[in-house]
């Protein structure tokens, strides 16, 4: 793998990671039930990069299928309004 899985969209507006788009510079996806965005906060302010660039930097869900490694082998994923993973998927 030569390159991050990208942040296509995020619909969780609460996220001080969002910013008409993620932010971050790297999120995490893991959750004990669903899978989820545990970058995920809340605050009154914006942070992060000056672009909606963010990428994935690990996954904790090894039973996804675009997990290997703990790294996210989809091209891009999207993030739910709930913070959730819209692109985890099981075999």
């Amino acid at each position: 793998m030569s390159t991050a899985s990208l942040v296509k969209s995020c619909g969780t507006t609460a996220c001080a990671f969002n910013n008409g788009g993620c932010t971050a510079i790297a999120i995490n996806v893991g959750g004990a039930e669903a899978a989820s965005c545990t970058t995920f906060i809340t605050l009154d302010a914006r942070a992060g990069l000056a672009s909606a660039d963010g990428q994935v930097g690990a996954c904790k869900r090894l039973e996804c299928v675009h997990n290997t490694d703990l790294l996210c082998t989809a091209g891009e994923i999207s993030v739910g309004d709930n913070a959730d993973c819209l692109s985890y998927s099981v075999a």
